[in-house]
């Protein structure tokens, strides 16, 4: 369970050992299978599909955000992300149009199993056998049929130690980034580090690194406690922490790891604000904690609840959802004052939300994805009477279809094949005396808009196989980036339920077109410091980031400085040396206002041909009035293709930027340009 590291060899420098490759190989072998075997459509989990999806509701709902995360890291990058549960079987996938084409020939899709006894040797089956991430390259598959494919799985533990799934990016072969098993495993990390927090709301909970910067990041441990101090569970940050594997830790007791009683704990991290504090462990290593203790609720003397004895100060992304628990707290990054940061627009918007706050009139929010529409949907919220009630997010495009319905509506026990005993409680009823948020709601299927409908109308709802309807009180908030009015033409969406969803229409604009940028990124890199301290962006960053598209929004900008943030630490200054590879590229095909400085380790061959800088320019260039960005882009690129015979290597290093930039728009460029 620890941090496993791979030996490496020349002959297998991307992620499985020969070793382990043979011992696949063989075991595939055993299984009866051959290399020439053709896919296997006809999975027996197959039928097991929704059975699947149910028996990890947990694991999908804490995975489906994380994916949706990681596919815009990959996107348009010829892949796709999977979710599988224990036994191999794909539960639910987002990709590239063009790659899960290909992928459904050889059976990579939801409901087919590709553990190693269906399919031999693959990332998924291998990582779940051998219980550790790793990347099977091209040739490595045991099947001829997968050959074609590049997979980096990681297997996902649960919070008592215990295998629950996996979590895969596969693509083409000929499309392999060495980074991608890392972006998987910190994928992973997160959801495993989401199922804690969940899972044991009202145990102690500390989290702890030996750097206090990394205190609220993805590789902080998290150990987890009974109000007596017995050991519970811990991460495997934790686990490689202490140098001790899940199963010896189940030995120890808090006094035994930290050295301390749990009292002297309660002392430690009493107050409103505590701060971090450092501790030693049983291995003589000093370490930064924050713990999260169970205590009596901030409003009243009611039922105990947990409250953070010092808060992470990490700010959620715009895409991810969110907890169904009461908020005991506003934090501050969920009030619309706070999201009020001096943008004409955002300010417009406001002063009209505020207008009809408390008056249970439906808003639906527009805006391109990762613009913060959940955001604002629990600002919303924080700043309604119903503040103290549930907020409930449902993601309508990250569930089933097949499963969106019990999600929404709940059933009862007996409703369907594999339904839970007792039943579920649906998210609008989970809901009632609170907000429910419905998230990208042009995704839902046409079949439940009309249920939907009924609900908003008769405020009733009724759970599957139910004989009666339940009474519900809720305020609804939706969202979606898609153009409803459009779908209402194609007959895609009910026009009487946009009625009844759109009391109020707000449009959030996409982060390239607001006038407060420097503000938004200075309150990014305070949330994710202590008070006293913030990272800053270099000149050179900071105008880097203005003339970016941004076309991931919000979202993309948190991901971004999370990551530089976490280089260089608080109180460092992030330098264009700590911004990622694909992002430096990119910009190296954007026209500059100005010439964009590069540090030297980076520096490429100036471009034999100049971008023009502006309309004007375009125009002077004899491009034309109206081209986008892109096609200057593409045309670029065709331009130096022709002059290099279509020799792609060539062409990037005359433009200065890297092969796999110039295969990404690859299906844009006339075809005559590129050579076989």
């Amino acid at each position: 369970m620890t941090e496993a590291t791979h030996p490496q060899t020349p002959a297998a420098p991307i992620g499985l050992a020969p070793g382990l490759i043979d011992q696949s190989h063989q075991r595939s072998a055993l299984f009866g299978l051959r290399a020439s075997d053709e896919p296997e459509f006809s999975s027996p989990l197959r039928g097991d599909l929704r059975n699947a999806l149910d028996e990890n509701r947990f694991l999908f709902q804490h995975a489906a955000p994380v994916m949706e995360t990681l596919y815009d890291q990959i996107a348009n990058t010829h892949s796709m992300v999977l979710l599988t549960s224990a036994k191999g079987m794909v539960l639910h996938t987002l990709g590239d149009t063009d790659f899960l084409e290909k992928a459904s020939r050889v059976a990579l899709t939801p409901g087919m199993d590709w553990s190693e006894r269906s399919k031999g040797t693959n990332a998924i089956g291998t990582a779940l056998s051998e219980q550790e991430a790793l990347t099977v390259h091209g040739s490595q598959h045991f099947m001829d049929a997968n050959k074609f494919l590049t997979c980096s799985c990681a297997p996902i533990f649960d919070p008592y130690g215990q295998v629950i799934g996996a979590l895969d990016v596969t693509g083409d072969h000929r499309s392999f980034h060495h980074h991608t098993l890392a972006l998987v495993r910190m994928s992973t990390q997160m959801i495993e580090n989401h199922m804690f927090a969940d899972i044991f709301p009202k145990a102690i909970r500390i989290h702890f690194h030996s750097r206090s910067e990394f205190l609220g990041t993805l590789v902080e441990g998290i150990v987890v406690f009974s109000p007596e101090g017995r050991f519970i569970s811990a991460n495997r940050s934790a686990q490689f922490q202490i140098s001790l594997p899940f199963s010896a830790l189940k030995a120890h007791t808090f006094s035994s790891l930290f050295g301390i009683p749990v009292s002297a704990l309660h002392e430690l991290f009493s107050g409103a604000l505590p701060t971090p504090k450092q501790l030693v462990l049983h291995n003589g290593m000093a370490v930064w904690c924050r713990a999260t203790l169970k205590t009596t609720s901030l409003w009243s003397g009611g039922p105990a609840a947990d409250a953070p004895a010092a808060t992470s100060g990490a700010a959620p992304l715009a895409g991810e959802s969110t907890s169904a628990h009461v908020p005991l707290r506003k934090p501050p990054m969920s009030s619309l004052q706070y999201l009020d940061t001096g943008d004409p627009q955002v300010s417009n918007v406001i002063h009209k939300l505020r207008m009809i706050c408390g008056k249970d009139i439906p808003v639906m929010i527009l805006g391109e994805t990762g613009t913060g529409k959940e955001l604002l949907a629990q600002a919303i919220h924080c700043d309604s009477p119903r503040s103290r009630q549930p907020f409930i997010a449902v993601n309508c495009a990250s569930i089933p279809e097949s499963l969106i319905e019990s999600e929404l509506f709940g059933y009862e026990e007996g409703a369907f094949t594999g339904a839970r005993k007792k039943g579920a409680v649906g998210k609008i009823l989970q809901a009632h005396g609170g907000t429910l948020f419905l998230d990208e709601i042009g995704d839902m299927p046409k079949h439940l808009q009309t249920r939907l409908l009924r609900v908003l109308q008769e405020r009733k709802v009724c759970p599957l196989g139910a004989s009666k309807e339940i009474d519900v009180d809720i305020a609804v908030v939706c969202a979606t980036h898609k153009s409803i009015k459009d779908m209402i033409a194609r007959g895609d969406f009910r026009e009487d339920l946009y009625y009844r969803l759109n009391g109020m229409v707000v449009r959030l604009p996409a982060l390239r077109e607001r006038t407060d940028f420097e503000l938004v990124v200075g309150k990014i890199l305070h949330s994710l410091c202590e008070d006293s301290h913030k990272a800053s962006l270099s000149p050179e960053v900071l105008d880097l980031f203005k003339r970016y598209h941004w076309p991931g929004n919000f979202r993309q900008l948190y991901n971004l400085v999370r990551t530089a943030a976490v280089m260089v630490g608080c109180n460092g200054c992030i330098e264009i040396e700590h911004l990622p590879d694909d992002f430096l590229e990119e910009l190296q095909l954007v026209p500059p206002a100005f010439p964009m400085p590069m540090p030297s380790a980076r520096q490429c061959p100036p471009p034999l041909i100049t971008l023009p800088t502006s309309p004007a320019e375009m125009k002077a260039a004899g491009q034309g009035d109206g081209l986008s960005l892109q096609d200057v882009t593409v045309s670029a690129m065709a331009q130096m293709l022709r002059l290099h015979k279509g020799n792609v290597s060539a062409a990037a290093r005359a433009l200065g930027v890297s092969r796999n930039t110039i295969y990404r728009k690859k299906d844009l460029l006339p075809p005559d340009v590129l050579r076989d």
